[in-house]
């Protein structure tokens, strides 16, 4: 059906869409968060499933509920790091007056080789109850103090322990599923390729770009894993030997942030440079001095991500991840409005699978292209004498006036020598 729609009239329906689509997934966030996981989490253990099957000779039920006991494993395993870390991290706080004192002492000696500070400030002076009994203590001291008395932990690990329990159903929930994506997932992949009509050019897209978005997605969750984890391991090396307070918290977060890019990245840096300003003693640091530490940690940091963004990830994932950095950025902000912290984590294996449908659609490859991190495509004009026609069926529609709208049939698009790939305009005059 013809329907002779405007230029303007097209690009609107197209926004509607787009707001509509978003709005879906905004109000059906509780579902389609946990089938996306789950989707991705089928296709990273697909492979093993069919491994043990195939290898090992075991029933294929068995198969991909042994690989999904091992992704439990290693999930049971970042739980417990992280159930180690953080109750370490506040029996660590100070227990007595002589301690709360020597560490404001040691946080307020730090923080003045930055910001100059009187003895006497009452926010943020020295705390010296010896040599000055007449002085209230410095309000900074009871402010930190406050925060972390008893009652203001035991408020705050009961509101962590109502936020574990939901994850834990929501786990639960996503773990069902990946299973039975694993046990149905070739059935169900032939289905979906039925969907689109006994035509075997469009079921041969079809097949490859499923293909393509399976393959981009495990390649980013696996690569992006062990990097992650040899990311940890540097850093907190690093961290332990410049005597960082809590050292093992940090390479924890770098592990699990880094999965956010640029972002995640950039949180999960501010922790150690805080640490090492506030908590590191000058007289058993290595390098002798906070604030040396602390610029040592900065450079040392930003070598390290600037290292793994620049070559490793490139050199691990090739072009299953080829976007660029503009397309992450605008896409992490988006899904984080749409899904919150959750889509922060989906952003990237989410928009590798959208890139993946726009080439293999046809008029969408430009799309594909405008999301990859490759130099532009070169436009292909058609030759002179289709741009002829065109011209003239323009001059004979608009008329003499030049005061008609001109409308043109959307099969127009196709009559060119334009190729699959290419990122020509609808064939409207300039």
């Amino acid at each position: 059906m013809n329907l002779n729609l405007t230029l303007a009239t097209r690009i609107g329906l197209n926004l509607c869409a787009i707001f509509g689509i978003t709005a879906a997934l905004y109000l059906g966030s509780s579902i389609f968060i946990p089938i996306v996981f789950s989707v991705l989490l089928a296709s990273v253990l697909f492979p093993l499933a069919k491994f043990i099957h195939e290898q090992l000779r075991v029933p294929w039920f068995f198969s991909c509920l042994t690989a999904l006991l091992g992704l439990v494993a290693l999930h049971l395993v970042v739980i417990g790091a992280f159930t180690w870390a953080i109750p370490k991290t506040i029996v660590g706080l100070p227990q007595t007056e002589q301690a709360w004192i020597a560490q404001y002492n040691t946080i307020q000696s730090n923080l003045s080789q930055l910001f100059p500070v009187k003895d006497d400030d009452e926010f943020f002076g020295r705390y010296d109850p010896n040599r000055y009994p007449d002085r209230p203590p410095p309000k900074a001291i009871s402010l930190v103090r406050k925060q972390l008395t008893e009652e203001q932990l035991s408020s705050g690990l009961v509101k962590l322990s109502v936020l574990g329990l939901d994850h834990l159903w929501q786990a639960i929930l996503v773990l069902f599923i990946t299973l039975f994506l694993l046990l149905e997932g070739q059935m169900l992949a032939d289905k979906v390729k039925a969907i689109f009509g006994p035509s075997i050019e469009i079921r041969g897209r079809v097949t490859f770009a499923l293909a393509e978005m399976t393959e981009a997605i495990r390649t980013y969750l696996v690569w992006r894993t062990i990097v992650n984890l040899g990311l940890a391991l540097v850093l907190g090396s690093a961290y332990w030997y410049l005597g960082l307070k809590h050292w093992y918290l940090w390479a924890l977060l770098v592990a699990v942030l880094s999965y956010v890019p640029y972002i995640g990245t950039i949180a999960a840096g501010i922790p150690p440079l805080v640490d090492a300003l506030l908590f590191v003693d000058p007289s058993t640091a290595p390098l002798g001095s906070a604030l040396l530490t602390a610029f040592f940690i900065s450079i040392f940091y930003t070598c390290v991500v600037t290292f793994e963004g620049y070559i490793i990830v490139p050199w691990v994932m090739g072009r299953s991840m080829d976007l660029n950095a503009t397309t992450v950025l605008l896409a992490c902000l988006y899904w984080h409005q749409v899904w919150g912290i959750a889509g922060l984590f989906l952003a990237m294996p989410l928009m590798a699978a959208l890139k993946a449908i726009c080439m293999q659609v046809e008029g969408w490859q430009g799309w594909g292209h405008l999301m990859g991190s490759g130099p532009a495509v070169e436009l292909k004009l058609d030759d002179a004498a289709t741009e002829k026609a065109r011209l003239e069926a323009i001059e004979i529609a608009v008329g003499d006036n030049g005061e008609q709208t001109v409308v043109i049939d959307p099969n127009e698009d196709r009559k060119g020598a334009t190729q699959s790939g290419d990122t020509k305009s609808d064939g409207y005059p300039s």
